[in-house]
């Protein structure tokens, strides 16, 4: 009977284990984080007048920034070594970002260290300063007469005008002897009142000093030349070349043009080398691109020429060991304005997109001769990205609202499409829009076109009001180059990514207000902004990054799906959140912060 109980009492307990309560887990379809490898982009902006721009480092795995360091006065443009191990960014700071001078600004190269992958914040690394040469001696000149009036203002008439006298500077007095107890009273360090020919004014503290007819005036070098550096670029480790735009006759400088190029050596973060572009035949260069071929055999300058005086723009090719001049190449008759240069990865071709007329140039590095011209669009045409992972070129033209496309694997590209964003199927902007970046996928499966469209009366509903900017990123399939349509179910601007999203803007915002700092020049200089928006993606193609000016933030497009999940808010190319610039140094309205500063500029990282 024994077996018969134990029996009973298993099938008992078996029976009873039905009753417990098993709690059930409901997978819930929502995106898992990105278990990416570590990967930045950096962000370049612009402050209000006189005030230092800044650098931030984007963690694109984290949608994050990691790391923000203040650069030089008026950013103009960024590069890094081809092991990423440094960022260097160019500013012009002798001229503000509205195009007037900066008196006593002074131009820098800004390098640093990025922000490593750590589970601890490191920041960027500290900053150092790359200065420009001031060269050339003191002006001076003998004096003729030199006295006082009774208010202390002194008069000096000069044996030869100093050119670089102006009021508001400095002129020193030395050898001026007088009668009385105090022979060299009239000796010092003085502010200019008045500059007129041979005679210059300024007011002495020291009263009563009788008149004298010798010594010597002097106008020290300043604490710096305008150089305007506006570009930078590299194709080795151990030196980076920057562009300088330059200035003529500057009254304050020793240096009839400062138009120049010089080579920098990280290491040692000195300038090693310049060379001054401007000659008796281009007394006016402005170059304003650089690309150095991947071989580093040859480091071609786009020099843009000046409109008033009329001098046209050519291409040089120096040396990038001694910076000396191994070609000046004359653009094709009709040509003008050249504004950006890119290198093929066979260092055989550079191609360089001329402005004035839109034309797509071939030069041949062997030849340093231009071996092909083709249209793109006419007028206004300014940016070229070289696409390796398909071998293509892409030029934008925001005046014909169009994107170029090019198989650049023959010796004069192909025309592969000629993109219309106001015409077609799935336009992106049939209204018109100013198409001014691509950015293409390493992966080479798409490319993003960063446009905008300028209104002076927003519609309502648009989040603004008055004068506005309306930015949008469209995707394009690069095997067929159509549009890859946006769904109006996630995007406010379909068939195209908007790239305002909360909570920096508004539920329903597409726009943001115009920011006349932001506007684009006719022909660019340094003070003016290159880039109302830029697009850059990031080396793993899992992000596209599009910098907006009027906006003050960086827009975050995630580019691809989770491998855990295709569900819930799983979806590639929408806009994962938008990054602010960091504060600027205007002022905040009643009970807020101050307003961002500026993004002009994208530069993809490691």
């Amino acid at each position: 009977m024994g077996w018969l109980a134990a029996m009973a009492l298993a099938v008992l307990l078996w029976a009873s284990c039905g009753q417990v309560y098993r709690p059930v887990v409901i997978p819930v379809s929502t995106t898992p984080p990105n278990p990416a490898n570590f990967h930045a982009v950096f962000g370049i902006s612009t402050n209000v007048l006189s005030n230092p721009g800044t650098a931030l480092q984007i963690d694109v795995s984290g949608d994050s920034d990691i790391g923000v360091a203040n650069m030089g006065v008026n950013p103009t443009h960024a590069a890094s070594l081809p092991n990423d191990s440094r960022i260097f960014v160019a500013s012009a700071g002798s001229v503000n970002s509205d195009g007037t001078v900066n008196v006593g600004g002074v131009d820098i190269v800004t390098g640093f260290t990025p922000a490593g992958d750590s589970t601890t914040a490191t920041g960027l690394g500290t900053p150092t300063i790359f200065t420009l040469p001031n060269v050339g001696n003191n002006q001076s000149s003998a004096i003729t007469a030199i006295s006082e009036d009774s208010t202390g203002l002194v008069t000096v008439t000069l044996s030869a005008p100093l050119v670089r006298a102006q009021a508001g500077g400095v002129v020193i007095i030395t050898g001026v002897v007088v009668t009385g107890p105090n022979p060299n009273a009239y000796d010092g360090s003085f502010t200019i009142s008045s500059v007129s020919g041979t005679t210059i004014t300024y007011v002495d503290p020291v009263l009563g000093l009788a008149t004298g007819t010798s010594g010597t005036a002097t106008i020290p070098i300043p604490l710096s030349c305008s150089y305007q550096p506006d570009f930078l670029a590299t194709a080795q480790t151990s030196t980076i070349y920057l562009a300088n735009y330059g200035f003529e006759n500057d009254p304050n400088c020793p240096l009839t043009s400062t138009d120049s190029v010089a080579a920098l050596n990280p290491a040692q973060s000195t300038i090693t080398t310049i060379s001054y572009l401007a000659t008796a035949a281009n007394p006016i260069a402005h170059p304003v691109s650089l690309a150095e071929t991947p071989d580093a055999q040859n480091l071609y300058v786009v020099n843009q020429g000046s409109v008033n005086p009329p001098v046209a723009g050519t291409i040089m090719d120096l040396s990038p060991t001694d910076l000396s001049t191994l070609a000046t190449i004359a653009l094709p008759a009709g040509s003008s304005t050249p504004v950006w240069a890119v290198s093929r990865p066979d260092s055989r071709f550079v191609y360089v997109v001329t402005q004035g007329d839109g034309q797509l140039l071939t030069i041949s590095t062997a030849t340093n001769t231009v071996t092909s011209s083709q249209p793109v669009g006419g007028p206004g045409a300014n940016f070229i990205l070289y696409d390796k992972s398909r071998n293509r070129l892409y030029v934008t033209n925001p005046t014909a609202a169009a994107v170029f496309v090019f198989d650049a694997t023959s010796d004069a590209p192909t025309l592969l499409s000629a993109i219309s964003m106001t015409t077609g199927a799935n336009a992106p902007c049939p209204s018109g829009c100013s198409p001014v970046s691509v950015a293409a996928m390493p992966d080479g499966s798409r490319f993003y076109v960063a446009s905008y469209q300028t209104l002076s009366a927003c519609p309502a509903g648009s989040g603004v009001s008055g004068a506005c900017v309306i930015p949008r990123l469209t995707v394009y399939d690069a095997r067929s180059m159509t549009v890859k349509p946006i769904s109006s179910s996630t995007s406010l601007l379909p068939p195209s990514i908007s790239l305002l999203g909360q909570p920096l803007f508004g539920a329903t915002q597409y726009a943001v207000a115009r920011v006349s700092s932001c506007d684009p020049a006719p022909t660019y200089a340094p003070g003016t902004t290159r880039f109302r928006m830029f697009a850059a993606a990031a080396a793993d193609s899992s992000h596209v990054y599009v910098s907006i000016c009027d906006a003050g933030s960086i827009a975050d497009i995630i580019a691809t799906t989770s491998t855990l999940s295709t569900g819930g808010t799983n979806t590639p190319d929408q806009l994962v959140t938008d990054l602010a610039a960091p504060f600027s140094a205007a002022s905040a309205p009643s009970g807020g912060q101050p307003p961002p500063q500026n993004p002009i500029f994208l530069l993809s990282g490691q």
